[in-house]
């Protein structure tokens, strides 16, 4: 009888623009891992049937995207301390049918794609985010851990930003405003933190918000620049990127808790660019 193969697979939805399954096979090779990663579109009120589903047949974890971080968090019965803080869950060890251990790797992609990919220093920057779902609540902490001047939430529903604020008010200057609500003010550090991105969509935001110096982060990716990358190219952006590096960066972090390796990140962030690039030429 073969040997059984590992099951790793991505759940989300939508899920099928998710390069997850093509990073996952080049850590695979990388470190001589075998195994297997798909995407799976899960339909909304079966994520949890899903995950029994899967784990029932030799699934070993998850990543899980939106809109399903939150509901993962509550699956999970142990979490490490980030995803516990964060609310958010978009790593699933799997022990057992019911028996899984959460975790967040977002806020560790955000940050290692914005430090070391892209060498910038986020200590006494202002940061605005804009959004306020389980995407961000899981990079938060991470975010507030570089020392920043201050971190503004602002998202179309004022009171979950600023209820998402409060929540990690200990840990720095922290607050929660609506998105008619800026005052003027413009920040070091503007990051897309919805999913409008995936729809072609732009949140309603106000071209203030960028000086000469401002760096641009959308955590979504796409063959070509979001309309969140456009509107800050227009605008005068510093610089503009999208969240390919924090996709990988993320992506590496469940694979060393997965699988105890680390894959280089580098050289797998240059082939996505280039499998990219491939998709925006052939349409």
């Amino acid at each position: 009888m073969p040997d059984k193969i590992d099951r790793y697979a991505v759940f989300g939805n939508p899920v099928a623009h998710s390069k997850s399954p093509f990073i996952h096979a080049r850590f695979a090779a990388q470190t001589g891992q075998k195994l297997t990663y798909t995407a799976e579109r899960v339909e909304p009120g079966d994520f949890e049937n899903a995950v029994a589903r899967f784990a029932r047949n030799d699934g070993k974890g998850l990543n899980v995207t939106v809109p399903f971080k939150q509901e993962a968090w509550q699956l999970a019965a142990r979490k490490s301390a980030r995803a516990d803080r964060a609310g958010a869950v978009n790593t699933l060890i799997i022990h057992d049918t019911d028996d899984y251990y959460g975790d967040n790797t977002d806020g560790i992609g955000l940050v290692r794609d914005l430090t070391i990919n892209h060498a910038l220093d986020l200590e006494g920057k202002s940061i605005l985010i804009v959004g306020a779902g389980g995407a961000v609540r899981g990079v938060i902490e991470p975010l507030l851990g570089t020392g920043p001047a201050s971190l503004t939430i602002a998202n179309r529903t004022k009171a979950k930003a600023v209820q998402l604020a409060n929540d990690f008010a200990d840990l720095g200057q922290i607050v929660g405003c609506g998105l008619d609500e800026f005052g003027g003010n413009s920040f070091d550090l503007i990051i897309n933190g919805t999913s409008a991105s995936l729809r072609g969509e732009l949140p309603p935001l106000p071209g203030t918000l960028i000086h000469a110096s401002t760096f641009c982060y959308d955590m979504m990716y796409a063959p070509e620049p979001t309309p969140f990358m456009r509107w800050a190219q227009q605008c005068g952006a510093r610089q503009v990127v999208d969240g390919t590096g924090m996709l990988v960066e993320q992506a590496a972090e469940s694979f060393r808790i997965w699988r105890g390796c680390t894959p280089a990140t580098a050289p797998v962030i240059e082939a996505l660019r280039e499998q990219l690039q491939l998709e925006t030429e052939s349409r």
